[in-house]
């Protein structure tokens, strides 16, 4: 009998699946099924026509570069031809998968923007530290930044101090990992703003080892130190075949990478090859409403009425919405109490344009972080804007934009792109999922928001800045998951409980299993489908 296999959910985790299962799987029937109109989840980029400069920029509502150290996501943009089918690995040849090395733009490691980053430091935490504050990258700079009252003293303390973790300790916050090896100002200023640019999220909440695994296994392999054990070398796990072709040696100098038509351009091309594969089905405009199954089928109902019945099914969909559309005989085994756990990070993405270059509006470099308030986060939206960081993306992705006059740079360039981050552990106010300067009328609320974002970027930035020419605001709702401590074991068990119950037919993915990165989510997808492909 022929497999007929169910992705729930088009977003990285659900595009990679169906997309590993279309190769790997020729004889099965696959089913991706996503309940918006356009795939791709938060992966969304948008050009914007800028009429009196005569150019076009490009702007990211989510995720806007990759870092080059994630295989799964290097084996998509494979630069090598592609070969005709019957040419394919069987006969030990590489492949390119989606063939997009020709868009790739790439940051190299020598450029200010992958050299130099930030802190914007409140004056909350004492006038001799406060203000945007390059963190060093070398002894010189380090003796010379006001920084050094909190990172010599942290780094020297770490190495000195013997194994203080707990007794029995498995896991714990990022922010008291921190503590305890690096001391409280450490934790607070540096670690918070860490954990604000990651996962627009609390410190105190995120497991370390969820976070920063290599950190927890340093402090193991040194005797409680970081430090010491930075000097023996880690076990490296196992890694599988994956066909980079020439990308890896291509992206040797390379800090992050994008594409010249934004990270749409990986979500697109995934959803392209899958549209022309005639064993899979594209179901838009489709939210499921129900799961249950009999230990054999699934049966899958839409709010429409329709239903399915798949022999496997791969959920990529957020794990509390899952939750709650499972069968109660689902629901009754313990494990999947787990999928509700983790709460979620809302985030208001700010995208500004400025006229003039951007050595006028900002240093050069990648942007800034904002760490906590030292006196907590504000209970409401009134209480304070809630940036976590900002993004200076005319240093970083400039060759995105294009202008008749061709001039770019951090001095020669007639704009400035930036992006504004709010929200996470921050309350926001509710806003519709996206708005920009040629929707509203100046006197709107969402222009007077912007009015707020621009005194605040002011602040930071230590300069009056120019009116916008262009500004735009997308409402990122419940787009990060929050990985509790504890989060590894509990996804372990829940692991345990589908191979048990359901054998290789039940496999769930996504950032709320295995990580938020785009190499996470692309990773996971890849390897629930590889499963299947190998059952």
């Amino acid at each position: 009998m022929t497999r007929h296999i169910a992705v729930l959910g088009a977003g990285l985790s659900g595009l990679s699946s169906a997309f590993h299962l279309a190769r790997r799987c020729p004889g099965s029937r696959i089913t991706l099924i996503e309940r918006n109109k356009e795939l791709g989840g938060w992966v969304r980029s948008r050009r914007v026509e800028l009429k009196e400069e005569n150019a076009t920029v490009l702007l990211e509502a989510g995720p806007r570069t990759l870092r080059p150290n994630a295989p799964s996501v290097l084996e998509l943009v494979s630069t090598i031809p592609r070969l005709p089918d019957w040419l394919e690995s069987s006969n030990g040849w590489q492949i390119h998968l989606l063939a997009l090395g020709d868009q790739i733009i790439t940051v190299p490691k020598s450029s200010p923007a992958a050299k130099a980053r930030f802190l914007y430091i409140p004056p909350s935490y004492g006038e001799r530290l406060s203000g945007l504050q390059r963190i060093p990258d070398s002894l010189w700079s380090l003796i010379k930044s006001p920084m050094s009252r909190i990172l010599v003293p942290a780094v020297i303390q770490e190495g000195l101090k013997f194994n203080n973790r707990p007794q029995g300790s498995t896991d714990e916050s990022v922010d008291a990992f921190l503590r305890r090896r690096f001391g409280d100002d450490f934790a607070q200023i540096v670690g918070s703003a860490l954990i604000h640019g990651i996962y627009a999220a609390d410190s105190r909440q995120i497991s370390v080892r969820s976070a920063f695994a290599a950190m927890w296994d340093a402090e193991e392999r040194g005797w409680g130190s970081l430090i010491r054990g930075s000097l023996f070398p880690s076990k490296k796990p196992t890694q599988g075949i994956y066909e980079t072709g020439d990308i890896p040696r291509l992206m040797t100098a390379a800090s992050v990478f994008s594409f010249r038509d934004g990270l749409q351009t990986l979500t697109n091309s995934l959803e392209e090859y899958l549209r022309r594969q005639s064993h899979v089905e594209i179901m838009r405009d489709s939210t499921v409403s129900f799961i249950a199954g009999d230990g054999r089928d699934f049966k899958i109902t839409l709010a429409n009425g329709a239903s399915i019945a798949p022999s496997h099914l791969i959920s990529a969909l957020p794990t509390p919405q899952l939750y709650q559309l499972l069968a109660p005989s689902f629901r009754g085994l313990k494990p999947f109490e787990y999928l509700t756990v983790n709460p979620t990070s809302s985030v208001h993405v700010v995208n500004i344009v400025f006229p003039g270059n951007p050595s006028t509006i900002h240093p050069a470099g990648f942007g800034y972080l904002v760490p906590r308030p030292p006196q907590g986060y504000p209970s409401s939206p009134g209480e304070g804007l809630g940036i976590l960081g900002t993004v200076f993306d005319s240093c970083s992705v400039s060759a995105q934009d294009i202008s008749i006059a061709e001039k770019t740079g951090n001095v020669n360039a007639e704009f400035t792109k930036l992006t504004v981050m709010i929200g996470g552990p921050y309350p926001v106010p509710q806003m519709q999922a996206a708005v920009s300067s040629s929707d509203v009328k100046q006197s709107s609320p969402q222009a007077e928001y912007v009015q707020r974002v621009l005194k605040q970027l002011s602040i930071h930035l230590s300069q009056q800045l120019p009116s916008p020419i262009y500004w735009g605001i997308h409402s990122n709702v419940q787009c990060i998951p929050t990985l509790l401590p504890g989060h590894l074991e509990r996804m372990s068990e829940l692991r345990e409980c589908l191979s048990s119950e359901f054998g290789d037919q039940f496999q769930i993915v996504g950032a709320g299993v295995g990580g938020v990165s785009v190499g996470d989510c692309v990773e996971g997808g890849r390897a629930a489908a590889l499963a299947l492909a190998e059952y």
